[in-house]
């Protein structure tokens, strides 16, 4: 069941789908795809489950992902059915977005934003350097909160 700009076009042929931006979210991904002439061939929400089984249909492309805690591992996921997977800052993704926030609107600002030549985008992790981020993250915090104690005990001493 696709949903498409205008209900009354045959489904799309997954073939001409150069161009997808996906907006994450708990259980219910947006995804907008577009062809090479940058007109819409796929509006559609995607259960969690049924993503993997999404990309293994649609022939390789480039795919679009706000980078956030979750996108490092659906980036490799879908890289594994053969897309080119580009991870975006949301500041850069912010001045795409043309309408209200909503998914909708996130997923074609993203798939607008990864079309861009000048682009910079987020380098995707494994899961082992995830880990190390994550812990040194938790190492930088603990020691601001010991620094910050320790500030605090010296001004109220003086």
């Amino acid at each position: 069941m696709w949903s498409v700009e205008n209900a009354t076009r045959e489904e799309p042929s997954e073939t001409q789908v150069t161009t997808i931006g996906m907006d994450l979210a708990k259980r219910v991904f947006q995804v907008h795809a577009v062809d090479a002439a940058g007109q819409v061939v796929i509006r559609r929400k995607l259960q969690r489950a049924q993503v993997l089984a999404f990309f293994s249909d649609i022939p390789p492309c480039i795919v679009g992902i706000e980078a956030c805690a979750t996108a490092h591992y659906w980036a490799r996921q879908i890289a594994s059915h053969g897309h080119e997977v580009r991870l975006l800052p949301p500041a850069y993704v912010k001045p795409y977005v043309r309408r209200n926030k909503t998914d909708a609107a996130d997923a074609e600002a993203i798939c607008e934003a990864v079309s861009r030549p000048s682009m910079r985008f987020v380098p995707v992790k494994t899961p082992e350097q995830r880990k190390r981020s994550v812990n040194g993250a938790c190492r930088w915090s603990s020691l601001r909160a010991m620094i910050g104690d320790g500030s605090d005990i010296s001004g109220s001493v003086h």
